[in-house]
């Protein structure tokens, strides 16, 4: 009989991706599945990037490249972040890997022994928790309210930290609230860290570029350039550049952990797609204009969603400033009962009632850490999203 590694025993698979699965197996079957799980831009990733990747199909870069990225991958991440953020760095504080999800991966194997503690706001992406247990150390949930943005407060930030905290991660915008820091905020958060020297920090930029409605992005490394030496910013091309199957993410950061990380990479994966890795040049040097439409696509979406889940008796949705999700409350919901009988007890029993019933794909809040909540992406159609929030509207109708 096989033997699972104990490591794995608190590890489960990406509820996300599960929605995802389920959605599509539904739809294989021939229902009519609206899928608002996934976290993907339907749009495609733009021309001059793909022509990139071609380009260097054609010129023979099918090679191996160095484990941590190609020197001119490099170059243009260390140009986006002196554009972007104003933050310099040079090639041995940058990392290249297999998605940004590898690059944090690897940040905790390279750093986390066991007993490490590691503060994690809730709601949270799904992966962090997990690939926290899988590196042995000990995830420190910190449950952050809607009347606080789905933010940390300086104040739980001090509480949670202890002598055991290696790490404190944070998300912004956020997946899955679509909350995001203002440079205030992240300066009281860093007031707080500067007391406490052996605090690192994971910055997780991937929705840097899409915010909405004039608010103005930051990063921590910025905002209190004292902690530049703790901060590890990971960023990639998922999102801003629908580039989510090129699989490229990337890191800036302590060469120290940046070297450790790179010796995980050398013996799993090593290096990231050449090809990947050259469309990324282009991605990061080359024309950003397709996405003003983008982000006026993402916010008519955005505002339309809003105002239709509010309209949905026993759900409320706040507008988010980032990415391309909303997440909704749902917990006057509960208690009531499906037309079959079912007594809706928590998130993860309302959004199994909507991809039932309805035959909508969302994510509960439970997933992410903070019950009573569901997750929808607007990274989809206005038509999709139109029927989906009138199907949710009339499966909410039927609950008694």
């Amino acid at each position: 009989m096989s033997q699972i590694a104990s490591r794995l025993s608190a590890v489960q698979p990406s509820p996300t991706m599960a929605v995802t699965a389920k959605a599509a197996e539904l739809k294989a079957a021939g229902k009519d599945v609206i899928g608002l799980g996934a976290g993907e831009p339907d749009f495609d990733t733009p021309d001059h990037i793909k022509q990139a990747g071609i380009a260097a199909i054609e010129k023979g870069m099918t090679k191996y490249t160095p484990v941590t990225g190609t020197p001119a991958l490099k170059d243009a991440i260390i140009t986006k972040f002196k554009r972007d953020n104003g933050l310099s760095f040079e090639r041995n504080q940058i990392v290249v890997g297999c998605g940004a999800k590898q690059v944090i991966f690897n940040a905790m194997l390279a750093t986390l022994n066991a007993g490490d503690e590691v503060i994690i706001p809730a709601p949270y992406w799904v992966s962090y928790p997990d690939m926290v247990a899988v590196a042995e150390g000990t995830s420190v949930i910190v449950s952050c309210g809607e009347d606080a943005g789905f933010k940390l407060t300086p104040q739980q930030l001090e509480d949670a930290i202890t002598d055991n905290t290696r790490w404190l991660i944070l998300n912004s915008p956020s997946n899955p609230t679509g909350g995001a820091y203002t440079k205030e905020e992240l300066k009281a958060l860093g007031e707080v860290l500067l007391k406490h020297p052996q605090v690192m920090i994971l910055s997780d930029d991937i929705y840097e570029y899409l915010v909405y409605d004039g608010f103005e992005f930051a990063t921590l490394a910025t905002v209190v350039p004292g902690l530049q030496d703790r901060i590890l910013t990971v960023n990639g091309v998922s999102k801003a550049y629908s580039m989510t199957g090129w699989r490229i993410g990337y890191a800036a950061g302590p060469a120290a952990v940046i070297k450790a990380i790179g010796d995980v990479q050398s013996h799993s994966t090593s290096n990231p797609c050449s090809i990947s890795q050259a469309a990324s040049v282009e991605a990061l040097n080359g024309d950003h204009g397709f996405l003003s439409d983008w982000l006026k696509a993402f916010a008519t979406r955005r505002d339309m969603v809003v105002e239709l889940l509010n309209d949905i008796p026993g759900i409320s949705c706040g507008t988010p400033n980032g990415a391309f999700y909303v997440f909704p409350n749902c917990s006057e919901l509960f208690g009531k009962k499906t037309p079959g009988g079912t007594v809706i007890a928590n998130s993860t029993d309302f959004c199994a009632y909507l991809l039932e019933e309805a035959l909508v794909a969302a994510v509960m809040g439970e997933a992410f850490g903070l019950d009573g909540y569901f997750r929808i992406s607007y990274a989809t159609s206005e038509d999709a999203l139109t029927e989906a929030c009138a199907r949710i509207k009339k499966a909410c109708a039927a609950l008694a």
